[in-house]
């Protein structure tokens, strides 16, 4: 049975191990994998200011998903499944956390960016593609960005 709960900075290693092996299941290059590694690195400042969760089972953390929430708008930064789970209905429960925790904050939609790869498991779960932006991480590289409405 997995659960689902806040991250504490004794997680920090787990998730960017999660964070970087997920990425790297979808074959980018080395160098692409070094920007990403330094450029999405999850900090004790990070998961104290964010909304961050990780689900686990047995024990072990399968993954996790972190928003940034501001007056404008909510962005769902992080939401990955170590790369053993992908595929095996995990990112689904994860997901129907997610929208749980929206729920329950009054959140009423959020937006994402995500590699093409991933966006399809985006747009089964609901999100619609609202258009795209360069990625930060390979300058010229264009990527979706989606928008999720709760109900």
């Amino acid at each position: 049975m997995d659960y689902i709960i806040a991250a504490q900075k004794t997680d920090l290693d787990d998730l960017n191990r999660i964070a970087y092996e997920s990425e790297a299941y979808w074959d980018y290059d080395w160098e692409y994998m070094q920007r990403f590694k330094a450029i999405y690195r999850i900090t004790e400042d990070y998961i104290k200011q964010n909304p961050t969760f990780i689900l686990v089972e047995r024990d072990r953390i399968i993954g996790f998903y972190s928003l940034l929430v501001n007056a404008q708008e909510v962005e769902l930064e992080f939401f990955y499944i170590a790369p053993q789970y992908i595929g095996k209905g995990y990112g689904r429960r994860m997901w129907t956390y997610l929208i749980d925790y929206c729920k329950a904050e009054g959140i009423k939609s959020f937006f994402l960016v995500t590699s093409p790869q991933a966006q399809e498991f985006y747009e089964k779960m609901g999100a619609v593609k609202v258009g795209e932006v360069e990625s930060i991480v390979r300058k010229g590289r264009r990527i979706p960005r989606l928008k999720f409405e709760v109900k």
